[in-house]
């Protein structure tokens, strides 16, 4: 009992997190061939209610009322494994059941040692192949126990069974979805007292001319994400793993492109709205982001289906029926509110203009005609009277 009582003495640590948390992020680690992304649509369906095909990027997905989580799928590559041990609060450790654990197990169990060992959770996949139940047996005991020994007494491991249509079984896939979203984390003092952001999309916003001048120029690159730990400050130092040292020029605090539902609703389960995913690289919610442009989803007679809440700002660029530029060509201005008279804003300055000269060279020609007639008759008035003149003469 005093073993137990010393055990449970821990150093008090401050919880840095706010008042509504950055979303959790769940690594999804293992060797090539062992289910990774098999695993990923299996949650992101069990979540959102709908098979995604293609996936690129983080992925965010509101799983309650006070939690979101963003999935990442490791590529089997020893500096992604670096930069994931350094920043996942959740590591599910898909493992091979018919083969095994793998180098690539041990070297990032090890990295996560490391950086602070977060959560993680085994998973056990391709039992299927083991036909026998009692090498299927003993594999599972054996494994387990490996696994035990790597992490700790007691870990948490799930086994996926086989297969129905490329997918897992829906049963299994709840349950790890189930205990991934009541999951308490452990803080790690390194990261509450550090500024770290994992970036969910990228903009490049370099003058495409001065890139087409000169390929290798400086370029400004928008980036995008949560930030977790503590504040972080503008024109500070940060790093850029693959990249280096860099000192950040602005940074501005945006919306919440994935915010948490309303909290005067206790609910005990969200709604179909409330499931909101933000996906940037994935084309899910309507919005596509490329490095160097925006695409939109138009709506086809099978992308979304009636319950299903499209973005505002979707609708509005969708309804758009041509351009600032046009709409400003075709302005009209009434004097009057019940006029039914316009005046064109285009034509307006030039046809005032244009009627302040005709009137201008109108006057200016009757002014001519008036001289002109003023002078014709004072040389007949001149002519008469040399001829009144000339006759007084003759008489």
């Amino acid at each position: 009992t005093a073993d137990k009582d010393e055990k449970k003495k821990h150093i008090p640590i401050v919880d840095r997190s706010p008042v509504e948390p950055p979303p959790v992020i769940v690594a999804i680690v293992g060797p090539s061939k062992v289910g990774k992304s098999t695993l990923l649509r299996c949650l992101l369906k069990h979540y959102i209610r709908q098979t995604v095909n293609e996936l690129h990027g983080p992925i965010t997905i509101v799983t309650g009322k006070t939690r979101r989580v963003t999935f990442v799928e490791v590529e089997n590559d020893i500096n992604s494994m670096i930069d994931v041990s350094k920043i996942a609060d959740l590591v599910l450790l898909m493992i091979d059941a018919s083969y095994g654990f793998e180098m690539e197990t041990f070297e990032f169990l090890n990295m996560c040692q490391i950086h602070g060992m977060p959560r993680i959770i085994g998973v056990l996949t391709h039992l299927d192949v083991i036909k026998k139940k009692e090498k299927l047996k003993h594999t599972k005991k054996l494994l387990k126990h490996r696994f035990w020994t790597e992490v700790y007494q007691g870990a948490k491991l799930f086994y996926l069974s086989g297969m129905v249509n490329e997918m897992y079984l829906r049963n299994e896939v709840t349950n790890l979805a189930r205990f991934i979203s009541v999951s308490k984390f452990h803080p790690i003092a390194w990261r509450t007292s550090h500024p770290y952001i994992y970036c969910d999309r990228y903009e490049d916003l370099t003058n495409p001319e001065l890139i087409r001048e000169n390929a290798l120029a400086n370029r400004t690159i928008a980036l995008y994400g949560w930030i977790r730990g503590t504040f972080l400050k503008n024109h500070s130092a940060v790093h850029i793993p693959g990249v280096g040292d860099l000192r950040i020029k602005q940074m501005n605090a945006l919306s919440d492109p994935c915010p948490l539902p309303n909290k005067q609703k206790l609910k005990r389960s969200l709604n179909e709205r409330e499931r909101i995913i933000y996906a940037p690289f994935s084309g899910l919610g309507g919005i596509l982001y490329d490095k160097d442009a925006i695409y939109i989803e138009t709506g086809g007679s099978h992308s979304y289906s009636s319950r299903h809440k499209r973005n505002e700002l979707v609708n509005g660029l969708e309804s758009l029926k041509e351009g600032i530029d046009d709409k400003m060509n075709k302005l009209s201005m009434k004097l009057i509110d019940n006029s039914k008279s316009t005046i064109d804003v285009d034509n307006y300055d030039g046809s005032e203009n244009g009627d302040n000269d005709g009137n201008e060279s109108t006057s200016n020609d009757e002014m001519l005609s008036e001289d002109e007639g003023d002078g014709s008759g004072s040389s007949n008035s001149d002519v008469s009277e040399d001829e009144v003149e000339s006759g007084d003469e003759s008489d």
